[in-house]
């Protein structure tokens, strides 16, 4: 048995550098020395209960107090029962009736250099207003509303508009196909898009009206669509159906009181890439997630009112969901959208963007990370960077060499790195740094948040030595933690706790090391992960087979320079195959899944290496595509010259 098939994932990344906290870096919030930190996380792996209700009695706003703070054993635990809130109050009113209502919420840059500043009580205005439009288009609590647009601040409106009413959003991020889109409004029984025009990227519109329009056309839920004006973009309206948001808003009242709404009320479905190919709709709930979202935005970002603060990523992931709109608004924090590209109209234009908003924390992926070292250092050395005093970084492990350069051309050496695990399903950060008190190792996210219990184990369920690679789990409920599948508990379960059992199962393998440091080392399972996206290989194979063609498809990731993994396709084609093939396939898949799942190689096969029960060995796969030689077991391989064929079709 290998090393991956009996949960002791071989380890090979061994780094011994540690970065102690910087000198002139001083916590300003929450926890102030390591011993702080060690006593909070033993009280809460001993008390949850006690933990987490101090928390959201202190932190959290109640139209009505809650009765139970947890119940039940994963996975049916519930939190905080009995309560009433409402995540948009959370994020809004509070703010303003402290006096807060001046301060900047979203400061926004659209890519072609317009710009706005909307104030607390500027957000809650056009907040209340679209919860006023959406009432009127018949929308009540509990209805699913799917959100496709671009970067803009109507973006962060929609969602704290459907969080005032109690309607459920679904965003889709802005890159994917109108088949996508279709897909994800029938799993959600969506009844109302919210969509624009277009958006911008990379100075070219990114038509997404038409993409809805054409989803439409198998989306029988959805009864009508409302589209920003972005860009001017010539668009169809459909009469009785589709309506302009700035018409929908000229003459809607600012009054909106916030819904008063059940803690495990659904806040938001989020799909994410599942191995089957169905994309798993996963669903948070309000206070729960709140609480998760707020806690861990403080802790991880020590953010204070002073800050500025910058995530890169989409809303349409749940990076953007926690960390750009509720984390920070739930800390009356001032929190920064920017539209488009990091390299238009340049390469420097993050940096100019970090230097014109001093940009106090800044929050990227890995992928861009090494998108940064790849373009120069002259770019961010042309900016005055002297505003950051925190780096953070998300999406995937980041390897070392981009976590000095990260530390090094950006931080100055100066600012403290936050490595943070985490993922759609748990809703927030689980394992960081917390700054200015953990020594840092490049590629380790640390050591567990205060609330979170990790473990390491083999397939038995039994843990594994120090420095020995292992199954990353949960062991105890958390409140910011999923609540099911939308429409499919079944597979929730299946999916999330059949494994081990009693425990949350990632879906990473991982190691801890002799100080207790947590080095992710990616999934074990099909799942992709491209620029810090989530993609089923299941579904590009499933895209590619649906060309009339392909007889077959295995796709593999494969390590990229740049995406952290690339994409890697094995085609069985009716005629063996051609360049001109290659090119169709390629726009095939775009056309069905995004731009985000396109193809970085195509290698046609007479055949592809498969068991004698006709399962394909997606292992030897990766060999090849990575350019290795298979160290694996390949006894249960059922035509050992398949492999020399697939061999002598390397690029």
């Amino acid at each position: 048995m290998s090393a991956s098939e009996s949960g002791n994932i071989e380890s090979v990344l061994h780094e011994t550098r540690v970065f102690p906290p910087p000198a002139e870096f001083t916590p300003r919030v929450s926890f102030k020395t390591e011993e702080e930190y060690e006593q909070a996380w033993q009280h809460a792996k001993d008390n949850p209960a006690e933990f987490w209700g101090e928390l959201a009695q202190e932190n959290l706003t109640w139209f009505e107090p809650f009765t139970s703070t947890m119940s039940g054993e994963m996975p049916e635990t519930k939190w905080f029962e009995g309560g009433k809130i409402n995540a948009s109050y959370q994020c809004l009113d509070r703010h303003i009736e402290a006096g807060h209502g001046n301060k900047a919420a979203i400061i926004w840059e659209g890519e072609p250099g317009d710009t706005r500043v909307l104030r607390y009580q500027d957000l809650h205005r056009e907040v209340c207003r679209f919860a006023n439009v959406l009432k009127r288009m018949g929308i009540e609590a509990g209805d699913r509303i799917t959100i496709y647009m671009p970067m803009v601040p109507e973006l962060a409106i929609a969602m704290l508009a459907c969080a005032r009413i109690g309607a459920t959003h679904s965003i889709i991020f802005g890159g994917f196909s109108a088949d996508a889109v279709a897909d994800r409004n029938n799993d959600a029984e969506a009844k109302l898009v919210i969509t624009a025009d277009a958006g911008w990227r990379r100075g070219k519109e990114v038509p997404l009206k038409i993409a809805v329009d054409e989803s439409l056309e198998r989306s029988p839920t959805v009864e009508k669509v409302i589209v920003y004006q972005r860009t001017g973009a010539d668009v169809t309206m459909v009469p009785d159906r589709d309506y302009w948001w700035h018409e929908l808003m000229e003459n809607e009242s600012a009054d909106c009181p916030a819904a008063s709404l059940d803690s495990e009320h659904p806040l938001f479905i989020l799909y994410t890439s599942g191995s089957t190919g169905k994309p798993k709709g996963v669903m948070h709930t309000t206070a729960g997630y709140m609480l998760g979202a707020q806690m861990t935005t403080k802790w991880v970002f020590d953010l204070s009112p002073e800050d500025t603060y910058w995530c890169t990523a989409d809303i349409g992931w749940i990076t953007g969901h926690s960390y750009i709109v509720y984390g920070p608004l739930a800390n009356g924090a001032t929190t920064m959208m920017y539209e488009g590209a990091p390299n238009w109209p340049d390469e420097g234009r993050f940096w100019e963007l970090v230097e014109k908003y001093r940009v106090t924390l800044f929050y990227t992926a890995p992928t861009a990370i090494r998108a940064f070292m790849k373009w120069g250092d002259q770019f961010p050395q042309k900016a005055d960077l002297s505003s950051l005093r925190l780096l953070g970084t998300v999406g995937e492990p980041i390897n070392p060499k981009a976590w000095m350069w990260y530390h090094t051309v950006i931080g100055g050496e100066r600012c403290p790195i936050v490595d943070t695990w985490w993922q759609t399903e748990t809703g927030g950060i689980m394992i960081s740094p917390l700054p200015g008190i953990t020594p840092t190792k490049p590629g380790s996210c640390t050591k567990p948040l205060p609330g979170v219990v990790p473990a390491i184990v083999d397939e038995s369920g039994q843990e594994v030595g120090d420095n020995q690679g292992g199954l990353l789990v949960m062991t105890q409920p958390w409140p910011h933690m999923l609540r099911t599948l939308y429409g499919d508990h079944e597979r929730f379960v299946d999916t999330y706790f059949s494994k081990i059992d009693g425990c949350y199962f990632a879906g990473d393998g991982a190691r801890k090391d002799e100080d207790g440091y947590y080095w992710v080392m990616g999934r074990v399972d099909d799942v992709l992960n491209v620029s810090g996206h989530r993609l089923s290989t299941m579904e590009v194979e499933s895209a590619l087979v649906s060309h009339e063609q392909v007889t077959e498809a295995a796709v593999v990731g494969f390590p990229h320079e740049l995406k952290g993994e690339g994409i890697c396709c094995f085609v069985t084609a009716k005629d063996g195959g051609s360049e001109e093939l290659k090119k169709e396939l390629t726009q095939h898949v775009r056309k069905q899944i995004g731009a985000i799942a396109t193809p970085d190689q195509i290698r046609f096969a007479a055949a592809l290496p498969k068991t004698r029960s006709g399962k394909i060995m997606r292992r030897l796969l990766r060999d090849i595509a990575a350019g290795r030689e298979s160290a694996g077991d390949t006894t249960t391989l059922e035509d050992f010259t398949v492999l020399a064929k697939l061999r002598e079709t390397e690029d």
